[in-house]
């Protein structure tokens, strides 16, 4: 390329015209010949970086199976492919710098090529301009020589002429200078030594990025069994009792470990595929260089003087490249070997894994069963709750109170069941459901309370919906009881018992509070006592009035007096208590402030309260009224 300026600097400098034979190359005599300097690389260098880059990312797979190890065994196996993968990458750098010194070798030839042709005179102006400085020189001191011995009158003649000769001498060095200036430029601009040296530098700085290549392959970890002890701690968690969150866990880490072991084998055979791909043309370099051999031994035989020297020559050649391209193949075929040996190494690992993958998943279908059997068992005997319930409870009260208490048992049995099947560690699950109840306790007091007054509620002489109750100074007929509180429809309690269209609700806990209190009817009882205070007239016949008293108060409740007498038969019977008394209207005497005063008790049917206590105060006045003396009317 540096052609054209060269012969233009030739023939500024009058020297266009030098003979051929006097510009010499300067190439080595054992790369003269054609058929050995074509060629001579293997690969280029395109294909030596994407071959170190492939190795390369392919050895960085290790720290993916250095996180994928979970067993002692695992440990162990990445050991070995670190040890492997340490020499593939070792042998790679190997390949790719006995490759870049075929190429330099190869720059080598061409910058002396190049040098050579050009320009045909520049190295005959090179060894011409050194004879006439060294012609010069010599004039320059003779001169001086004669400047010492001559008289006054020939020393001015002489003085010029040194003055010329070293203007002369000034000419040629400058001549000289340019010329190995160009000769510099020349060899430095050649495309294929700047390849080389470029190459070798990229191979060296991606050997800084591999730490095995830069320690001498000592990269790997020392101690293999201190991994191994790291890792089986570190798995040793629930082992006692894994739970099928565990297994769970444990089956999908498997499969993730089977695709990373796939994917890493699978690169593996990639890489191996290309080593074979390259082998193919050093091993045919190698015959060709063995066949050239032959054939320059056959000349050799048959050569003399100068013509047996130049064999020599080639052969030397020969021997040289052969060297350099058995340097590329011999790692190339351990590559082949490590590399199975690196597959090998996954087979095995794989294999393991799949076991482990297979007793994972039967472990987890057993435990899986287990848990579906014990559940159907618990719905089952639910189911077998809920029908016994439905055949033999036929009060609708007692039968919703034990429908209640079955879903209870039932979702408590579900809840621990489940809670026992997927927790991995029981201590942990017993402080953690401690401290959970605990909080849940303390947040929830007023509601857990009143869960527990509903049980309380529902007893033998609970409430049911239906019942009139009263709460506080609060009457009501109760309409709902739920887990948590009750609701009422209020009723008067000034007139009739009517709805006043309000409903009230009170928590469950109402049962558990010492103000207040909770009344209510017996079951099947639908009387109450009302009771009435009346002040008699003074100077009465006291004896008579009760006695008027008694039989007015049985004549109006004489009505329903059987009903309320079956009523207390029943009261006796429920309640086993033998201090209910007579269900007859009661008239008793007492003194007071004002007078005598007699306070009646009588029985009334909650739906005719108002009715009859309007019709027993009206009695009890007329009586009152006829009982006064004469002198008091």
């Amino acid at each position: 390329m540096a052609r054209g300026p060269l012969i233009a600097l030739l023939a500024l400098s009058g020297c266009a015209a030098v003979p051929v034979s006097c510009l010499a190359a300067s190439a080595p005599p054992s790369l003269s010949d054609p058929t050995l300097t074509s060629n001579t690389s293997v690969l280029t260098a395109d294909q030596v970086i994407k071959i170190l880059d492939e190795t390369v990312d392919w050895y960085r797979t290790l720290g993916t199976q250095q996180q994928t190890a979970t067993q002692p065994s695992d440990v162990l196996i990445v050991y070995a492919n670190r040890q492997t993968a340490d020499q593939v990458v070792s042998l790679a750098f190997e390949i790719a710098r006995a490759n870049a010194e075929l190429l330099s070798s190869e720059a080598g030839t061409g910058s002396a090529s190049s040098a050579a042709s050009a320009g045909p005179g520049l190295n005959a102006l090179q060894t011409r301009l050194t004879v006439q400085r060294q012609a010069t020189q010599t004039e320059i001191a003779e001169n001086r020589r004669l400047l010492a011995t001559t008289h006054a009158g020939a020393k001015t003649e002489l003085e010029a002429r040194l003055s010329e000769l070293q203007g002369e001498i000034d000419m040629i060095n400058a001549r000289k200078n340019l010329l190995d200036t160009m000769s510099q430029f020349v060899s430095e601009t050649n495309a294929k030594t700047a390849s080389a040296d470029a190459l070798k530098q990229h191979i060296d700085a991606i050997a800084m990025s591999v730490p095995s290549v830069n320690l001498g392959g000592t990269g790997t970890p020392a101690n293999p069994a201190a991994a191994t002890a790291a890792v089986a701690a570190g798995n040793g968690t629930g082992a006692g009792h894994p739970g099928i969150w565990q297994m769970i866990s444990n089956v999908l880490r498997l499969s993730d470990k089977l695709s990373t072991i796939n994917a890493i084998d699978q690169r593996t055979a990639e890489l191996d595929k290309t080593f074979v791909d390259i082998r193919t043309p050093p091993l045919k370099r190698l015959k060709a260089l063995s066949a050239r051999s032959d054939v320059l031994a056959v000349q050799a035989d048959n050569a003399t003087g100068a013509a047996l020297k130049t064999v020599r020559g080639q052969l030397d050649t020969l021997a040289w490249l052969f060297k350099q391209t058995s340097a590329i193949l011999i790692p190339l075929s351990k590559e082949g070997v490590l590399l199975q040996q690196y597959r090998h190494n996954l087979s095995s690992w794989r294999d393991a894994t799949k076991r482990q993958y297979r007793a994972a998943m039967e472990v987890l279908a057993a435990r899986v069963g287990v848990l579906v059997l014990l559940l159907a068992i618990v719905f089952a005997g639910g189911e077998l709750w809920r029908r016994a319930v439905l055949h033999y409870a036929r009060e609708p009260r007692r039968r919703s109170q034990l429908m209640l208490v079955r879903k209870i048992v039932l979702w408590i049995a579900v809840v621990a069941i489940v809670g026992l099947t997927f927790i991995t560690e029981l201590s942990s699950f017993a402080t953690f459901a401690g401290l959970i109840t605990a909080g849940v306790a303390v947040a929830m007091q007023s509601v857990l309370v009143s869960i527990v007054g509903y049980f309380f509620l529902i007893g033998k002489y609970g409430v049911r919906v239906g019942d009139r109750v009263q709460i506080g100074t609060v009457n009501g007929e109760v309409i709902n009881l739920g887990l948590v509180r009750m609701h009422l429809m209020e009723l008067s309690s000034d007139g009739p018992l009517g709805a006043t269209g309000r409903v009230v609700a009170f928590a469950n806990s109402i049962v558990f509070q010492a103000a207040g209190g909770l009344f209510k009817q017996i079951p099947g009882v639908d009387f109450i006592w009302h009771e009435m205070t009346l002040t008699l007239p003074a100077g009465c016949d006291y004896a008579a009035v009760k006695d008027r008293l008694q039989t007015t108060v049985s004549d109006i409740v004489k009505g329903f007096h059987e009903e309320i007498v079956r009523q207390t038969r029943q009261i006796e019977q429920t309640t086993a208590s033998s201090s209910v008394g007579s269900a007859a209207p009661q008239v008793q005497l007492h003194f007071s402030a004002k007078g005598v005063e007699a306070l009646v008790r009588y029985p009334v049917q909650l739906r005719h309260a108002a009715e009859i206590d309007e019709r027993v105060s009206k009695e009890l006045l007329s009586v009152a009224a006829d009982s006064a003396p004469e002198h008091a009317r």
